[in-house]
């Protein structure tokens, strides 16, 4: 079949766009382009193409503004939806991709994302769904006028389950969550720090069948090795020195519940092995005890690492990671939903405008534009504290972008300082890298009055990383 073409009549005053529906399925493609062309603001013209070869060579000849491609439709262009994804963005030279699939496609779906498309939308679908979709990227991307929408976006859900945002992506995360909440599969969170990986742990219990049993979460990164395997299994009086009395562990107190195993990527190899046969059976033992006891617990874990780079390191097992990732969920960062930026904000400045008992009149527009032009590498965290900090100390009033700059030290103590090129007399001075290390760190430590997790999280490390390394140097300076 060849491609079709077709285009609708609009007002004289829009900017026309280039729009490529790839489906299977012509006449869902063209149904589903023209309910785009009545939602949209502009008048695209609309290419249909039914597989990825065509897709191609339509690429190859032509550049479109926007793709709308049916994951089930690409795969005569590579094996698999990464690689056929993959190469599909390369062609489209900067084009807008909109992933299209089945809503059951979870996995397919984070491929696509994975492999370069800008969002993705679960079958079936509207015109008015894609149009909002679309305006939303293309407002993100800096194209708000070529691809408007006509009509406001659907509407969508700004807060779910201790999540705050009403962005695409978040959308997406919720439609996830409200998927997988039923399961009883392992659950493996990633993301960055700050993204709320805690949060989508208790939205995953508090949604599912288990809601009404125990929500048990264990910090891989903040309890000592020696200790890990008692806080996770559980003890029995006189197993070591200080074991008065026999306890449960973490899992046997989930039992029925969820078990949330937070910063998994710190966990010891030699408990790694434990915890995969665990997974497998079902039954565990305390510390000192042979009995073994049959536990019903539904895991998920998180991390902030790349987990596949910690099995290349050999610091995780890869059998454990294949056991844990069965449902798998990554939290974009704040940098990804600009749009999100002052919900939460707003949301944040409220909360704690209440609990202070003071009277903020929202932002100015000096303000708002600080806050959305940000990095923000702590994400969603690191805005908390600043709106949190700004509340305790101004007394009222519209925030303004001075306030927040006052109110901003975390970016203060980690700002870097200009580089100078070393002179010849100065260069016998430069310390060794532990030494420029722990002053980054306890420099951070005071910015925060000797707060060190605010330090921790500001740095992008975790708490027990900074109790490890001041250990060390302590250790190295009765040495010396």
């Amino acid at each position: 079949m060849p491609v079709a073409m077709y285009t609708t009549s609009g007002s004289d005053n829009s900017l026309s766009g280039q729009l490529l529906l790839i489906d299977s399925d012509a006449d869902c493609a063209r149904r589903m382009g023209q309910a785009l062309c009545e939602a949209l603001l502009v008048t695209p013209q609309v290419c249909v193409a039914e597989n990825g070869r065509m897709a191609a060579e339509k690429l190859r000849r032509s550049r479109f503004d926007i793709i709308i491609a049916d994951l089930g439709s690409l795969i005569d262009l590579a094996p698999g939806i990464e690689d056929a994804m993959s190469r599909l963005v390369r062609l489209a030279e900067g084009a807008l991709v909109l992933a299209v699939a089945d809503s059951g496609s979870v996995s397919a779906a984070l491929g696509a994302m994975r492999a370069g498309a800008h969002d993705y939308v679960a079958k079936p679908v509207s015109g008015a769904t894609l149009a909002s979709r679309i305006g939303e990227l293309a407002q993100r991307h800096g194209r708000p006028r070529s691809l408007g929408c006509e009509s406001g976006p659907e509407p969508v859900m700004a807060d779910y389950a201790g999540f705050v945002g009403a962005s695409s992506a978040m959308q997406f995360l919720y439609e996830q969550i409200g998927r997988v909440a039923s399961s009883s599969a392992p659950v493996f969170i990633t993301g960055e720090s700050g993204t709320g990986k805690d949060v989508c742990a208790e939205a995953l219990h508090a949604k599912g069948p288990r809601a009404e049993r125990r929500f048990v979460a264990i910090n891989c990164a903040a309890i000592p090795r020696d200790l890990m395997e008692s806080e996770l299994f559980g003890v029995v009086r006189g197993a070591f020195t200080g074991a008065h009395d026999d306890r449960k562990g973490a899992a046997e107190l989930a039992d029925g519940g969820t078990l949330f195993l937070d910063e998994i990527g710190e966990m010891d190899l030699s408990l790694q092995s434990k915890l995969l046969r665990f997974l497998q059976t079902g039954m565990l033992s305390r510390v000192g005890e042979t009995a073994a006891r049959k536990v019903d617990v539904r895991v998920i874990c998180a991390t902030n690492r790349n987990p596949m780079q910690l099995i290349a390191e050999r610091k995780f097992r890869e059998d454990l990671f294949y056991r844990l990732h069965v449902l798998p969920i990554h939290l974009p960062p704040l940098r990804q939903r600009p749009s999100d930026i002052m919900v939460l904000a707003r949301h944040f400045l409220a909360r704690y405008a209440r609990e202070e008992h003071k009277s903020f009149a929202g932002f100015t527009p000096e303000g708002a534009q600080q806050l959305t032009a940000a990095d923000w590498p702590g994400n969603v965290r690191q805005l908390q504290n600043l709106i949190r900090r700004m509340v305790v100390m101004f007394d009222g009033g519209e925030i303004s972008a001075p306030m927040l700059s006052a109110a901003d030290i975390e970016s203060q103590a980690i700002a870097p300082a200009p580089v100078e090129a070393p002179r010849a007399d100065t260069r016998r001075s430069i310390l060794p890298m532990w030494q420029q290390e722990q002053r980054i760190i306890e420099d951070a430590i005071a910015a925060f009055g000797g707060n060190i997790s605010l330090a921790a999280a500001a740095l992008e490390i975790s708490p027990s990383t900074i109790y490890r390394k001041r250990q060390n140097w302590a250790e190295m300076a009765a040495a010396g």
